[in-house]
């Protein structure tokens, strides 16, 4: 039996029968179009029999596409109602008994996963989602690639470069751990309700080698936190507090990093920033 999608319809009736009214504390919008999941689940290069982890799965419509391609799910699930009722979803929508694991658990505080995904696929609440993109890479070394559908204005913040206006310290900490890029719009039309704000997907690899240790990774997201906190200040002011205490300090310390004191965090790299931690 192939497995069946959800339709918008029935989004509606799963969520009067658990009397689930989509609240903006947890970010819920839910995607009432097929197409849209089927889209996401492409852009991510799902392949069969490959463990995929999802955020956020909410009635299931992205789940239910994961799991089309043969994939298997992990599905962490903060709403107590949806956690329980989505295997009996998945189950009457022809999925395999085993495919779809469900944790009930707020994702930030997820430090276990069954079956060890190395795909990372959600429609993120937009509230949370850098806090748990940047929670899942940490602490999931085994994700190896993923994309996330978030707000626009966050999905254009964490693929920015250098140098652009967008470009702040969740760009430079999702580079941390591999490169990111936006891999499309998503209309506001396909979600229930109806969210005013535009959506993106955005898309991201891992880098095969680390970049430092934890501590030198901990260090180094500090001084980026310093260094935008007061982005329009010269790095030997932002980021005195971090290294030092003065301008002078903050700039022997830049300036042993290869990085000119009078620069401002806008214009430096992930690695920049990694060889300031590192002379720090």
């Amino acid at each position: 039996m192939p497995v069946t999608l959800l339709g918008a319809a029935e989004i509606r009736a799963l969520a009067s029968e658990l009397d689930v009214t989509p609240t903006k504390k947890l970010g819920q919008n839910f995607v009432v179009d097929a197409n849209s999941v089927r889209r996401i689940v492409q852009v991510a290069r799902v392949q069969p029999g490959e463990r995929v982890v999802e955020v956020g799965p909410g009635l299931g419509s992205l789940t239910l596409a994961i799991l089309e391609t043969g994939a298997s799910v992990t599905a962490v699930e903060i709403d107590h109602r949806l956690a329980a009722r989505l295997a009996g979803t998945a189950a009457a929508h022809g999925v395999a008994a085993g495919a779809l694991e469900v944790v009930d658990a707020d994702a930030l505080r997820v430090t276990e996963l069954p079956g060890d995904p190395t795909v990372l696929v959600a429609n993120l609440p937009y509230n949370v989602s850098v806090p748990v993109i940047l929670h899942f890479l940490e602490t999931f070394p085994a994700i190896e690639r993923g994309v996330v559908m978030v707000q626009a204005e966050v999905g254009e913040r964490l693929a920015a470069a250098p140098g652009s206006k967008v470009y702040g310290a969740p760009s430079v900490k999702a580079a941390w751990y591999g490169p990111w890029r936006l891999a499309g719009r998503v209309s506001r039309q396909v979600f229930w309700p109806v969210p005013n704000v535009d959506s993106v997907l955005v898309a991201f690899t891992r880098d095969g080698q680390l970049r430092g240790s934890e501590a030198e990774r901990v260090r180094t997201f500090q001084i980026v936190d310093a260094a935008f906190q007061q982005r329009r200040k010269m790095l030997r002011q932002a980021v005195s507090g971090v290294l030092g205490g003065t301008a002078a300090s903050a700039s022997e310390v830049l300036e042993r990093a290869g990085i000119a004191p009078t620069a401002r965090g806008e214009e430096l790299g992930v690695e920049d920033f990694l060889r300031i931690a590192r002379a720090s």
